[in-house]
């Protein structure tokens, strides 16, 4: 299918065909895999990308141009579309209400990628990383869209921050070694976003998404050396040290949020949530899947993904 066919995506009614759905953020580490997954549902998948050209997803999915950052781009890959996946990638919500504009002029669903940090019971969040997310949620609430939050944990894709280390020496210098996550495998968060795109019952409702145990990041590391087969150690740093190495990849304040939250996963650990298990039927993949699926990425050059 190509660009051109857009407006033939309609039934006999003229209504949006409820199997077309767009992904947005579908090269990336989750999206990639909600596009790959939706695609066995027989849905008809239709994916955002800045250059569809470079998309590199699977043959039989309709690659559309579009960027969130220029809401403007959106309007053609939405004609037709009954349901999206929206993945945020900004760091700001400025450009939210004119994107959620664009997709309800179009959509009927919207599934959010959002954060399990958010506190329901505050007005202000704690920190600007849960504070972007919950601000998007609350534009989403009113935007007249039927829709759901999957509010994930730490993503184990995070732990790709370390492979540098790793490869050098086998030593991961950080902080917070005693921080407790329950970090969930890329997969599982799109088995769930599959789940709610394409069943029902699932309006207004906001999962909590975590993999199914909590590690200690020392804990991790230890994994992570056992699967690939190599002796690696963590070793303590101060928080000051790694806001350091941090800042020159990430705002301050977004570090800042990022070190305040791990400094209070040292005594209050992120609990385990059985939703993944709930919703798709199957549970959640351990930390150590994980790692096997990764292992290359831990033995050559690869990029660097925003610690969650």
């Amino acid at each position: 299918m190509s660009t051109s066919d857009h407006g033939d995506l309609k039934n006999v009614h003229g209504k949006p065909d409820p199997r077309v759905i767009l992904v947005t953020g579908a090269t990336g580490n989750v999206g990639r895999h909600v596009v790959t997954q939706l695609q066995r549902t027989g849905a008809v998948v239709r994916a955002q990308a800045r250059d569809p050209a470079s998309a590199g997803l699977p043959g039989g999915v309709d690659v559309v141009r579009g960027d969130l950052a220029a809401p403007g781009t959106l309007d053609a890959g939405l004609n037709g579309v009954e349901a999206v996946f929206l993945l945020w990638p900004a760091l700001t919500a400025d450009l939210a209400p004119a994107v959620l504009d664009a997709i309800s002029k179009h959509a009927r669903r919207l599934v959010f990628l959002s954060s399990l940090g958010i506190r329901d019971d505050l007005e202000r969040q704690p920190d600007p990383i849960n504070a972007l997310h919950a601000a998007i949620e609350r534009g989403i609430e009113q935007s007249g869209l039927e829709w759901t939050f999957l509010r994930p944990g730490g993503f184990a894709t995070s732990t790709l921050w370390w492979a540098p280390q790793i490869r050098a020496d086998g030593v991961v210098r950080w902080a917070y070694g005693a921080c407790a996550r329950a970090a969930i495998h890329e997969r599982d968060l799109a088995a769930v976003a599959v789940r709610v795109l394409t069943g029902d019952g699932h309006g207004a409702a906001k999962y909590l998404l975590t993999g199914p145990r909590t590690l200690t990041q020392v804990e991790q590391v230890q994994i992570i050396g056992e699967v690939i087969g190599r002796p690696l150690r963590f070793e303590e740093i101060s928080p000051e040290a790694l806001r350091s190495q941090l800042l020159t990849r990430l705002p301050p304040a977004v570090v800042d949020g990022a070190l305040t939250y791990w400094a209070r996963l040292v005594t209050e650990p992120e609990l385990v949530s059985p939703t993944v298990a709930e919703i798709t039927g199957a549970p959640a993949r351990p930390f150590r899947a994980w790692v096997s699926d990764h292992a290359s990425d831990f033995l050559r050059t690869s990029g660097a993904v925003l610690p969650r």
